[in-house]
């Protein structure tokens, strides 16, 4: 075999034991991705006067987004020194990479601001959850769930306290669309719709990067850590519905909030099952009781926290059975998930051309949403088993690398005494 042959076949086989290593976290973010992608295709709720929710409502709605959001964070841990964070002068090179990475993906969600399309748009929100967690990317694990569990207690009721003040402006501090690179030049508007008023509030959000800061800094590579993490998230997640259930049910707290907004006819019932986002959660403290998906409470907070941890730790141990029986079972989601943002911005593309299009004849909604996922299990098992990058995720690599660099310092001969 050749010198360069070796090479590459070094270089593969390096590749392919931390593909598999890292299988379960890439096959998380892709199973993240599909489920996204079915909430924006796929009907949420049922089309008619109680907005009866459907199971695609019920199963995945703020459960998916969140899930993207804390593999974020794991992804930042695992790349600045998994369980020992870097330290000085790497660290703030491991931070200037982060934040060229963000100023890539913010780009591109501007960009896409301007599509046609009734999707919320989550990548310049994720941009900017990037750049707020850079002065934690040097802490430990202990540090980071104290921090998370700090924040996941405090943050909502603070939005609470803010978010009408920033909606009683003139004019409210709101966007009411997809954030563009038009919006910058009403900065007061457009930082308040991304950290309190828009769909995905980062002053709450934040808490999500936090714990999968943290799940990214424990030693995943260890036998018993995807049992903690689906033991624990399933925990975490049974008892924060439960809870919402219990003070929305049994405490009075639907009643408080229906005598609130004063029209029997409103599905608020349907609306705390599936989405709270765009609901004016103000007036009553019992908003903050509630558990329902993209509430930013609490309890939701805590809820796809949980959620997000046990699904990782299920995708880990799928994992290790593909290294158990030398079957690399999650090919075809490690693949989308190691390139999601090439992948979730060509999905936005085909549904802004197909935005208040009718159908191809023969076509159906659901085919429509098929098509788009195994064409992407198809094309990220490619990529995946090529080892090649997405194009976006070249670019955003490239910014990483350049972020982090580091001129070579040049020794001082030994001084003899």
């Amino acid at each position: 075999m050749t010198p360069r042959g070796m090479t590459t076949a070094s270089r593969t086989a390096k590749a392919t034991s931390a593909g598999l290593r890292l299988a379960g976290i890439d096959a998380a973010r892709g199973l993240a991705l599909l489920a996204m992608m079915a909430t924006h295709v796929l009907a949420t709720f049922e089309s008619n006067a109680q907005l009866t929710p459907t199971w695609i409502g019920l199963a995945f709605s703020g459960r998916a987004s969140a899930l993207f959001a804390v593999l974020a964070g794991v992804g930042l841990a695992l790349s600045t020194g998994k369980q020992q964070p870097v330290e000085g002068s790497s660290l703030w090179a491991a931070r200037r990479g982060i934040a060229l990475r963000a100023l890539v993906v913010g780009a591109v969600g501007l960009s896409l601001g301007g599509l046609d399309v009734n999707i919320a748009v989550i990548l310049v929100h994720y941009a900017l959850l990037f750049l707020c967690v850079l002065p934690f990317v040097g802490l430990g694990v202990n540090r980071l769930l104290i921090l998370a569990t700090a924040w996941i207690l405090a943050a909502p009721a603070l939005a609470y306290l803010l978010r009408p003040w920033l909606l009683s402006a003139d004019p409210p501090l709101r966007l009411g669309h997809n954030p563009g690179w038009e919006d910058l030049a009403t900065p007061a508007r457009f930082l308040g719709d991304l950290f309190l008023t828009g769909y995905y509030p980062v002053l709450q959000w934040i808490a999500y990067l936090l714990v999968g800061l943290a799940i990214g800094r424990m030693a995943l590579s260890k036998a018993a850590t995807p049992f903690l993490l689906l033991a624990a998230g399933t925990a975490v997640a049974v008892f924060a519905k439960w809870l919402g259930t219990v003070l929305m049910a049994d405490w009075g707290g639907r009643q408080a909030l229906e005598a609130q907004i004063g029209d029997p006819a409103y599905p608020l019932g349907s609306l705390l099952q599936v989405n709270l986002a765009g609901v004016d959660q103000s007036g009553s403290v019992w908003w903050l009781a509630t558990s329902a998906p993209h509430a930013g409470t609490t309890l939701d907070l805590l809820h796809t926290s949980g959620v997000a941890a046990a699904v990782i730790g299920v995708c880990l141990l799928l994992g290790r059975l593909g290294e158990w029986v030398e079957l690399d079972l999650l090919l075809p989601l490690r693949g989308i998930g190691a390139m999601t943002l090439t992948l979730y911005t060509a999905h936005l593309c085909i549904m802004a051309a197909l935005h208040d299009q009718p159908l191809a004849p023969g076509w159906t909604v659901e085919g429509v949403y098929w098509a788009q996922a195994i064409g992407m299990l198809v094309i990220g098992g490619v990529f995946a088993a090529l080892i090649w990058r997405g194009p976006l995720e070249w670019v955003s690599h490239a910014a990483n690398q350049v972020g982090r660099y580091q001129p070579a310092r040049i020794r001082q001969p030994a001084r003899f005494r």
